[in-house]
């Protein structure tokens, strides 16, 4: 009896592989340049469906890293020493991705992070519940209402800026023409909820609030808050974001959003170090004692605004025919609970990328400048510039090959840091499936 039950699903399961599901972003080629889900139905609902997808990911890394600080001494080890790194393989990273279609219009997505750097083991990474209909209520109004509007809720990446549609997540790299993300990497899982609003027009419109914590607690906080001089007591977090986004006609598209995220006081605020599954530059900038999880964010910039943050980015997007042209400006200030000040950090990126031939648009070359500045209490302002050039190639829809030429520079960092005169450069091959 087992055995038909285990047989029975497996067929069922191989029947809803084949049925499109209502309001879902591809895993493939087809989700490149996609967003936030529209309100375009385009999929008929034909009773429950579960997908099982999946994205894999493998780099070979041929950089190199150099710097010039003044010894710090511990236990006998200089800590500014850098790690010495090869040309080889880095360690594969897959995910799992669990959809369903529990309803007529009402999707449930679990992604579970199978292989990363920083947890080498499974580990689930967030799930949520998409209504785009409520036809349970049986009510004309809300059938009307829901037209444009679209409810979210649960552990999900906070819609915190455009950019974080197009980074590459632990094993899915197949939407980001980059092996890397940013510099500093907007990324968050929190707990909570998303309206959003679209309009025919092109126009939308998101408000959201969450726990403004990747790992939530119900223990009240032991720590002292600098600022206050009393226990802390963290608040919710919220963001929103309004923008348009329209097809011009056949050749031209053009977006443009502001976001906007904001917590006064948190347990351990992640938005600028929540990606559980770290940076595809392997060792970069790291020194002698570092291993492949406890320094998972190489190459990559922690502002440390763990405790208060509030944060801007601007998002316009543009693609004529073959060419695309995607950019970053964000605005961020925040603190640490032992600081009493917040500090500032400013980061700007520009994308250009070249997709051709026409109609297939399965090559691609491409560009990024990605800069930032902080400001950090007491010092002198610190900067980070990092160009890089690519080239992909999509054998098919689900597999995708890059290449890559990346050169980072740290400047006006302290003596006393590893990062200061740091430098790496060199290139990066990527394989990856994504269905």
């Amino acid at each position: 009896m087992k055995n038909i039950v285990i047989l029975c699903l497996c067929l069922t399961t191989a029947q809803a592989q084949k049925k499109p599901m209502q309001y879902f972003r591809y895993n493939d080629q087809r989700g490149l340049n996609v967003f936030e889900t529209t309100k375009k139905d385009t999929a008929s609902f034909g009773g429950l469906k579960v997908k099982i997808g999946g994205n894999f990911t493998l780099d070979f890394q041929g950089l190199n890293h150099q710097n010039t600080p003044s010894p710090v001494l511990v236990d006998g080890i200089n800590s500014n020493e850098l790690i010495e790194i090869d040309n080889a393989f880095n360690l594969a990273m897959a995910n799992l991705n669990l959809d369903a279609q529990l309803d007529d219009g009402i999707r449930m997505n679990l992604t579970v992070y199978l292989s990363s750097r920083h947890h080498e083991e499974t580990w689930v990474k967030g799930g949520y519940i998409q209504f785009d209909k409520l036809l349970f209520l049986k009510s004309d109004f809300m059938d009307k209402v829901m037209k444009y509007v679209t409810l979210k809720a649960g552990a999900y990446d906070v819609d915190y800026g455009d950019q974080h549609f197009r980074r590459t997540d632990g094993g899915n790299a197949i939407y980001n023409p980059f092996t890397e993300n940013y510099i500093l990497d907007e990324f968050a899982t929190e707990i909570g909820g998303e309206v959003y609003f679209h309009h025919d027009s092109g126009w939308m419109a998101l408000f959201g609030t969450t726990n403004g914590a990747l790992n939530p607690t119900v223990v009240v906080s032991t720590k002292t808050d600098d600022a206050t001089g009393e226990l802390n007591k963290p608040t919710a977090a919220y963001h929103a974001k309004i923008g348009y986004d329209k097809q011009i006609n056949k050749d031209l598209r053009f977006r443009l959003t502001g976001s906007f995220y904001n917590v006064k006081r948190a347990e351990n605020n992640t938005l600028f170090a929540g990606d559980r599954t770290g940076s595809h530059y392997f060792y970069v900038m790291e020194n002698t004692t570092a291993t492949a999880v406890n320094n998972f964010r190489s190459g990559r910039y922690n502002p440390e605004f763990s405790q208060q943050v509030t944060a801007f980015m601007i998002n316009p997007f543009v693609k004529f025919k073959g060419f695309e042209l995607f950019a970053t400006y964000e605005v961020a200030k925040g603190r640490k609970i032992t600081q009493a000040d917040t500090h500032q950090v400013i980061q700007s990126a520009v994308d250009l990328i070249y997709r051709f031939p026409a109609g297939k648009e399965n090559f691609w070359i491409a560009g990024r400048y990605n800069t930032l500045k902080d400001s950090p209490l007491n010092q002198n302002d610190q900067t980070i510039n990092r160009v890089v050039g690519s080239a992909g190639w999509f054998l098919t829809k689900n597999i995708l090959m890059k290449a890559e030429y990346v050169n980072q520079k740290y400047k006006n960092f302290q003596p006393a840091d590893i990062r200061h005169g740091g430098q790496f450069d060199g290139f990066m091959l990527e394989a990856t499936v994504g269905f």
